[in-house]
């Protein structure tokens, strides 16, 4: 069965809100090496985030210049983020992540 590509989208974006808020990955770099997608990608969905409500920002490390530093999660905004680790196994399967 194809998958939309509104679904996926959307899936991607609550997976990579997921990966920084359980502290799994909160960098670019850990982001496309969890999921296997393209930094790009990994750089438009956290644009995207807020187009969901959720509010992710970048904290810059203390001390730190030139980006250097972490995405964290500060509000769901809708989302029920208790729901996405139910799901986790499905979403992952549905975009083919590892």
């Amino acid at each position: 069965m194809e998958v939309s590509k509104t679904k996926t989208s959307f899936y991607r974006r609550l997976y990579v809100a997921w990966l920084i808020d359980s502290g799994t990955a909160r960098t670019v770099p850990a982001i496309t090496e969890a999921t296997g997608m393209p930094r790009r990608t990994a750089q438009d969905t956290l644009l995207a985030l807020a187009d969901l409500d959720i509010v992710c920002e970048f904290e810059q490390a203390q001390g730190e210049r030139n980006h250097i530093g972490q995405y964290v999660v500060r509000d769901w905004g809708a989302i029920d983020k208790a729901w996405i680790g139910r799901n986790l196994s499905a979403i992952k399967r549905t975009l083919g992540y590892p």
